[in-house]
């Protein structure tokens, strides 16, 4: 087979992965791109934002967006939810939604489905979890899912195991359009380091604090300066309570320990060298309903901002760089000619 037959059958597109809280939507699309790009934590609703995982193989290039657990509730976090789950949807080649196998389809569920059945496009029905039921238990399941919308395919798969997400993938691949590569294909996230560390960070802080603070935990990345030798990274961990600034902290400062010595060791394996993580917890009453602090926790605001601020530096100096060239040129005018 000629280059230019190889060239016009590579294909490349963009799979959305929707699904309730704790369904299993990032621990597939970590599986599938052999690293964490989402974190993972016991706790619902621990993705906040669309994040991109890419996956490239010798004749396709698979871009899964890993959404929000679907929850509808009012606070401003929740709206936030939401719209990264309509935006993820819109323009996609490929609906991918997940449903939990091993319980019956409840009413987050159904509100999942509702929402896929907007969705005017290819669809396949991924039913995770197979590893925790029986498997003459599976065939019936298929039955009753088949009526619940026209599916592309149903693919049973244990995101967590991996059996059945090799076929996933290639059903993904099957029914992307032909067309190049978007991605580099050593790059596996859109995420820049700095907010994959910080999500790290909250990924610790959500699984060492268990039930008694999670939903109320951001995390923010106040600075990322890179050496040759060692990366210096600052995090603020915003609660809603002075309580919960206590227990994140423990007593004597043991917890806020614990969550910086199990981030530093996976940051430091993402980045390939020595880090200096130091973490900082302030208390802002009621952020999830603040929309100004919900923005600020999506790393791509953060990244405008940085932009913003890097311009307005560069601007800076610029400016001072003119007035030190008038002021040697006045200096120079000034001085006695010998």
């Amino acid at each position: 087979m000629s280059a230019e037959n190889k060239a016009e059958e590579f294909k490349c597109g963009f799979v959305a992965i929707v699904g309730r809280p704790n369904v299993g939507k990032s621990t597939l699309v970590n599986r599938l791109v052999g690293q964490k790009v989402s974190i993972v934590t016991q706790v619902s609703q621990t993705t906040r934002n669309r994040i991109l995982g890419i996956v490239s193989r010798p004749d396709a290039q698979v871009i899964l967006i890993d959404t929000p657990g679907l929850n509808e509730g009012g606070t401003a976090l929740r709206r936030h939810m939401l719209q990264e789950i309509a935006q993820a949807m819109e323009g996609v080649d490929l609906l991918a939604v997940m449903l939990d196998a091993s319980g019956p389809i409840g009413p987050g569920d159904k509100a999942v489905l509702q929402r896929a059945n907007q969705f005017k496009g290819r669809a396949i029905l991924l039913l995770n979890k197979i590893d925790r039921i029986p498997k003459e238990k599976l065939l019936p399941l298929i039955n009753t899912c088949i009526h619940l919308r026209e599916w592309t395919d149903i693919i049973p798969i244990s995101a967590r195991d991996g059996d059945g997400v090799e076929l996933a993938l290639k059903k993904f691949e099957e029914y992307l359009p032909v067309g190049p590569p978007l991605f580099p294909t050593d790059q596996v996230t859109d995420q820049p380091e700095r907010f994959l560390a910080g999500e790290i960070v909250r990924e610790k802080a959500m699984g060492l604090t268990h039930k008694e603070v999670p939903h109320a935990i951001a995390a923010i990345v106040d600075s990322f300066e890179e050496s040759p030798k060692l990366t210096s990274i600052r995090v603020t961990l915003f609660v809603e309570q002075e309580g919960q600034k206590g227990i994140l902290i423990g007593k004597g400062g043991e917890m806020l320990k614990k969550i910086g010595m199990a981030a530093r060791v996976e940051i430091e394996a993402l980045l390939g060298m020595k880090v200096f993580l130091e973490l900082h917890v302030m208390v802002q009453a009621g952020w999830r309903d603040n929309p100004a602090m919900v923005r600020q926790i999506d790393w791509r605001t953060q990244l405008s901002q940085l932009s913003e601020m890097s311009d307005d530096l560069d601007e800076l100096n610029k400016e001072s760089a003119e007035v030190a060239e008038v002021d040697d040129e006045g200096d120079a005018e000034e001085s006695p000619v010998e």
